[in-house]
């Protein structure tokens, strides 16, 4: 039966416009022409010159050849030329790939020849690894250099300089809006451990709200200074170079995460917010006091991957930061979940108020759905803070699918649901607790062992700068703890025991890791332990 409010009143163009980030720079540009949108060393642009070099970018793309559909790579660090890309390219109706900057020549290869790039752009610190990439494929994109003065060093990819490019474009681009906001806008591919990487497919809808949704749950207010700690590479930079286009905010750029640079920055520009991994916000503990020194301001830092150990987030927040925890998948546009802040937790000791943030917490407002539920049935689980499940998502801000992988986006997306692979608890008032990685969940004599927490136990130990727990082959109990530990450059003598003798002091004893290993634990371009190569080392370990 029809309603009575469908009667002549469908989407017209007066009503029903697409949704797409790009035309967050259009609006800030023509209302906030003059105010800064880039600072990268002594390279500043207003918002004005942000829009006019991205629509040069995407016209020159078209007066290339680029078409609708058609994939642009960019091997890029967190500078001027990967912000443009986020709106020349769409621009041009092609889709970006962002690049992530520490891979090999093999897998860009792979990742160029499966989403078959018609261009690339990269900066001079990758040129090397780009040509002997390019030069294994049998169709050639068309190769723009960029030649960064900040960086100044590198291999030159091509004789087209992407400054030079730039000037092909016309600064008016008559830039259209896609024809469907389903229409994919991005391809970022997944840091597999087995096998070829996955490319994730992200629409112009998706990006739209999720990039609102960081606005909206870290209530960033207009106009903030922006600080890229987090590569734009992973996920789009969790869509926040559309963010901040969208609230006319400051990107101030840097090309790779160094910790006394970072609070530099943080003091000179006075960075409001700033985005990274936990590993990144420990890395700033461990600097000398005096370069701690001088944060009149506040500053927000939103992270995400792994639960930060509390002990991490209490000691950032005596530093002045004020930590904010998401959770998301590359799958998911970045975060789609956040610890919401309530304003009676304020009265609570720093440690139990670290406790809590530490929770992945409740959906964006713009995810639809949040789940809990058992693996196989797919039932949800109680909310009593006890029993384990699957974390499954659903909404707009869900991948359009793989690219070119119908099984595995079928598999994802089984029952109506994304399956994360993550495992969690969920509380009563409706806060999900990630308790580990499917993957990682250490099964010691039938009893179900969550690494995040042995972690967060040895994460108080006083001389323990970064931890990582992986199972190790044990032949009566099936497995066991193995710890990895980084020391503090401070630490004096500290045995296997004494981590051991710790940890029985806050885990139960079959918790308690049965083997640790003092190193540097090796980690991704975005600041992620790499479990698997521990799990690998555990296995080899007499």
């Amino acid at each position: 039966m029809t309603s009575i409010f469908d009667q002549g009143l469908a989407p017209v163009d007066a009503n029903y416009a697409v949704q797409s980030p790009i035309d967050f720079i259009e609006r800030t540009a023509s209302v906030y022409p003059d105010y800064p949108s880039i600072i990268h060393g002594a390279v500043r642009y207003n918002w004005a010159q942000t829009y006019e070099r991205s629509r040069r970018l995407g016209s020159a793309l078209k007066g290339r050849g680029i078409v609708k559909g058609d994939t642009v790579a960019a091997m890029l660090p967190n500078i001027p030329a990967m912000v443009e890309c986020h709106f020349g390219v769409p621009m041009a109706g092609a889709v970006l790939n962002a690049l992530n900057i520490r891979l090999d020549a093999e897998t860009i290869t792979y990742m160029l020849e499966h989403g078959e790039a018609k261009a690339v752009i990269v900066d001079r610190e990758f040129g090397e690894v780009m040509r002997d990439a390019i030069s294994r494929l049998e169709n050639k994109p068309l190769i723009i250099d960029v030649d960064d003065p900040e960086y100044g060093e590198g291999v030159q990819a091509s004789d087209l300089d992407y400054e030079a490019f730039l000037t092909e474009g016309d600064p008016q681009f008559p830039w259209q809006f896609p024809d469907n906001e389903w229409d994919a806008i991005s391809l970022n591919y997944t840091s597999g451990t087995t096998g070829n990487p996955k490319g994730v497919v992200y629409h112009h809808r998706g990006a739209y709200l999720n990039a609102l949704g960081n606005q909206t749950v870290w209530s960033m207010g207009m106009h903030p200074v922006y600080l890229w700690t987090l590569p734009m590479f992973h996920c789009n930079g969790w869509c926040f170079p559309w963010t901040i286009a969208a609230v006319a905010g400051t990107h101030v750029c840097l090309r790779r995460v160094d910790p006394v640079k970072i609070l530099q920055l943080i003091k000179e520009h006075r960075v409001s917010h700033m985005c990274g991994a936990p590993i990144v916000l420990n890395a700033l503990l461990n600097v000398p006091p005096e370069h701690k020194a001088g944060i009149d301001h506040e500053v927000r830092a939103m992270t995400a991957g792994a639960a930060p150990p509390a002990q991490v987030i209490g000691a950032i927040e005596e530093m002045g930061i004020k930590v904010t925890h998401v959770y998301g998948l590359t799958e998911v546009y970045g975060p789609v979940t956040v610890c919401a802040w309530k304003a009676e937790w304020d009265e609570l000791p720093l440690h139990d108020r670290a406790k809590i943030k530490a929770r992945q917490g409740v959906r964006y407002h713009t995810l639809a759905g949040t789940m809990v539920g058992d693996i196989e049935t797919m039932e949800a689980v109680p909310k009593d803070g006890k029993t384990i499940g699957e974390i499954f998502l659903r909404g707009n801000t869900v991948m359009k699918g793989y690219l070119k992988n119908p099984k595995a986006t079928e598999e994802a997306f089984r029952g109506g649901w994304f399956h994360t692979g993550d495992l969690a608890v969920w509380h009563e008032d409706g806060y999900l607790e990630i308790k580990d990685r499917l993957k990682d969940i250490i099964i010691s004599g039938g009893e179900n062992i969550s690494t995040i927490e042995v972690e967060d136990a040895l994460y108080r130990h006083p001389s323990v700068m970064e931890a990582a727990v992986v199972a190790r082959p044990d032949e009566k109990w099936g497995e066991t703890p193995c710890a990895f530990v980084t020391l503090k450059p401070e630490a004096g003598d500290v045995s296997e025991a004494d981590i051991i003798d710790f940890c029985r002091e806050h885990l139960a004893r079959f918790k308690v890791p049965k083997t640790v290993v003092f190193s540097e634990l090796p980690k991704t371009s975005t600041g992620k332990i790499q479990k698997f190569v521990l799990r690998d080392q555990a296995k080899d370990l007499e």
